[in-house]
């Protein structure tokens, strides 16, 4: 009685993790849960204001589906200044999240039998979406000796090829796209013209790097679509809000998914986001500062106990290598069991990550320190 659709989709591997460790902690069992990537902090008090503000006085019905125009306009803006795309309000839409905009963007592009390029390890809600509508994943394999960044893939594109994803600073490696990486991918979109899907739901949240937007590139604001959202930067995830710009024909395309399924982002949230991007930004870089800091305390710490794992340059994800101790997934088994702790296994992000276990460290830095200990007892 189900889709065959539905079929060709898995569950996610990090919520099903984080529902296990939930179970756990409602047994009564002490589990230090690195499974999620959700900051710990609480959304800044001018945001909730904002929001409550714009519930109080009325604004709680139907939004246009595209968004608030006010929102539109100032996220407009912010790619222009930010991320130096030069768009318009009529090409936003803001969303119920970024995922809801990835979920929409394979739908609006993607046929049966197209391919879709990830570059493996990947996030693994991209394969599910490229599934759901019937397309095909490219796994491009990538190395830790090289950060798992990409390198070259010309001889994945074929006649099927449609789209790459990109996704930078990525999940689930921390790894940031320098711009000879990204110059490279905008080429050979530009050259077997395809589609570029941008996921820069990471962008503030960097560690002596730079962001850059591969749609700011020459030739490549016509075939790229720029996603997203407020839940990273701002600790917006239970707001479910997010964002994209496309070229207008693509950007017809999504607006009618939307507007056909879930109408659109719920407007109060909409307010606590146009006061996120224009209200003080002081907090952003306070959370980062801190995020920092967790990074360089698990990395030494997983380091003296034997994992390998590279420093990584945003994010808020240390992806280590456990083959000494088995794969990952053996590994993140033994780790709940054993020590209360739920890591993701490598492996949910795609073959190259067979040998690796992801951390998140949006939890304290306490916690990061108790669950050292846990491990080193361990291993």
């Amino acid at each position: 009685m189900t889709s065959e659709r539905l079929k060709r989709v898995e569950e996610s591997a990090t919520i099903r993790i984080s529902n296990i460790a939930t179970r756990m902690i409602k047994e009564g069992i002490d589990v230090i849960n690195f499974s999620l990537g959700e900051p710990d902090f609480s959304t800044p008090q001018n945001i909730c204001d904002a929001a409550v503000k714009a519930m109080y006085e009325g604004k709680t019905h139907y939004a246009p589906s595209g968004g608030i125009p006010e929102l539109r306009t100032a996220i407009a803006e912010k790619l222009k200044l930010e991320n130096k795309i030069d768009v318009v309000e009529a090409s936003v839409l803001v969303t119920p999240g970024a995922k809801q905009g990835i979920f929409e963007i394979m739908l609006g592009v993607l046929d049966d039998r197209d391919q879709a390029l990830l570059f493996d390890p990947a996030w693994v809600t991209y394969d599910a979406c490229i599934r759901f509508a019937g397309a095909e994943s490219v796994w491009i394999p990538t190395v830790p000796e090289k950060g798992f960044l990409p390198d070259n893939f010309v001889d994945y594109i074929n006649d099927k090829t449609k789209l790459i994803v990109v996704n930078s600073p990525g999940n689930p490696t921390g790894g940031v796209f320098g711009k000879k990486i990204l110059q490279c991918i905008a080429d050979l979109a530009i050259d077997h013209d395809l589609l570029v899907v941008s996921d820069e739901i990471y962008e503030k949240i960097l560690y002596d790097r730079e962001h850059i937007s591969i749609g700011s590139f020459d030739g490549m604001q016509e075939r790229t679509i720029t996603v997203n959202g407020f839940s990273k930067a701002y600790a917006m995830t239970g707001w479910r809000l997010g964002y994209l710009t496309a070229p207008p024909e693509i950007f017809k395309l999504l607006l009618k998914i939307q507007s056909h399924s879930v109408s659109s982002a719920t407007t109060f949230v909409q307010y606590g986001g146009l006061e996120a991007l224009q209200g003080p930004q002081d907090g952003v870089k306070a959370m980062v500062d801190r995020f920092k800091v967790r990074r360089d305390v698990l990395i030494e710490g997983l380091s003296k106990i034997g994992f390998e794992c590279k420093k990584p340059d945003g994010a808020f994800y240390a992806f280590a290598d456990v083959s000494d101790y088995g794969n990952g997934t053996t590994v993140a088994k033994r780790l709940l069991k054993e020590a209360h702790v739920a890591v993701t296994p490598g492996i949910a992000f795609g073959a190259s990550g067979e040998d690796f276990i992801r951390i998140s460290y949006a939890t304290s830095i306490d916690r990061i320190r108790e669950a050292l200990e846990r491990l080193e007892k361990i291993f």
